[in-house]
């Protein structure tokens, strides 16, 4: 009896990205294509970095926990919209609803703190090199990681705590192609004005002390690479460049959901869309094509296949 009081609403409808037919069609083929280029760019990524031993370093050590991420989060809500788009069924259970809103946050959490962690490790390589390789040895890297995932599960948690207690027992249309936390608790059957407020302080702040974070950190390492000329500074400097592209790629979407005071449906969806499928898609292009460790890597790689085959 007390579930039912609390969880009337057996299921949420999504109304997706467009109600056009025409639209969906084109949608359906473009996401799809989007989604495969995902999964494959960031494998590459995470292939090319086990396989090669010259890459063997902190810093690719992180970027394969980014791109495990990556793909965890472009596939948490990405092929439920997909296959929205071609069928009539566009309901999603609350399990799964509770379900998607949990994953979101600890994956958009743990890439937080993963970029943080990036940033440190380019911080300490910069400006104490000759102390690199001691202070960022294995163990430290694995317990940044490992820091990284439990902070976005905390953060995931302490958003699920206030949901999971919500009564739903009315509307149960979200206006979204997942669903969205802020968008599912207005559908409570109860004043949800004050938990909104707490929802959005809680992620907003988690976001905002990682963005200031990361702004301090890159200004001391562009400071710190400004004063040298070497080239081992501005081999330096392309990386950074990736870096930052990224960090403002991720936290672009993020500051303007949670800063900008007015809510449109249509933007909602265009960053949505933009945090949970380009993001995963533009981070490996970006270090794949800026790196050119990465990219000697993966050219040794098939170079290596190549012999291999004709030797047979």
């Amino acid at each position: 009896m007390e579930k039912q009081n609390h969880s009337v609403v057996t299921e949420f409808i999504l109304l997706g990205l467009t109600e056009f037919h025409e639209l969906q069609i084109l949608f359906f083929l473009f996401f799809s294509i989007i989604y495969i280029a995902i999964l494959l760019s960031n494998l590459i990524i995470i292939l090319v970095v086990k396989l090669d031993p010259q890459l063997q370093s902190p810093m690719y050590f992180l970027l394969v926990n980014l791109s495990f991420i990556d793909m965890s989060l472009a596939s948490f809500s990405t092929p439920k919209m997909i296959g929205d788009l071609i069928s009539e069924n566009k309901a999603i259970s609350y399990e799964g609803c509770m379900a998607q809103i949990f994953f979101l946050h600890l994956l958009g959490g743990s890439e937080m703190m993963l970029l943080v962690a990036m940033a440190i490790d380019r911080l300490i390589a910069i400006c104490k090199p000759l102390h690199y390789k001691n202070i960022m040895s294995h163990r430290i890297c694995i317990r940044l990681a490992l820091f990284s995932w439990t902070t976005g599960f905390v953060h995931s948690v302490s958003q699920m705590v206030f949901i999971v207690t919500l009564p739903f027992c009315g509307p149960n249309v979200v206006d979204s192609f997942f669903c969205d936390l802020p968008q599912v608790i207005k559908l409570a059957c109860t004043d949800t004005y004050v938990l909104d407020l707490l929802v959005t302080a809680f992620s907003g702040l988690l976001s905002l002390f990682c963005f200031i974070f990361l702004f301090i950190s890159y200004s001391i390492i562009l400071i710190t690479v400004h004063h040298h000329s070497s080239s081992g500074y501005f081999k330096a400097m392309s990386t950074l460049a990736a870096h930052i592209t990224v960090v403002v790629l991720f936290f672009g979407p993020c500051l303007f959901i949670y800063i900008w005071p007015f809510s449109h449906v249509f933007i909602d969806k265009i960053i949505s869309v933009f945090y949970t499928i380009f993001t995963p898609l533009l981070n490996p292009i970006i270090y794949s094509f800026r790196n050119k460790d990465i990219k000697k890597a993966i050219i040794k790689i098939k170079t290596k296949n190549v012999n291999s085959r004709s030797a047979f």
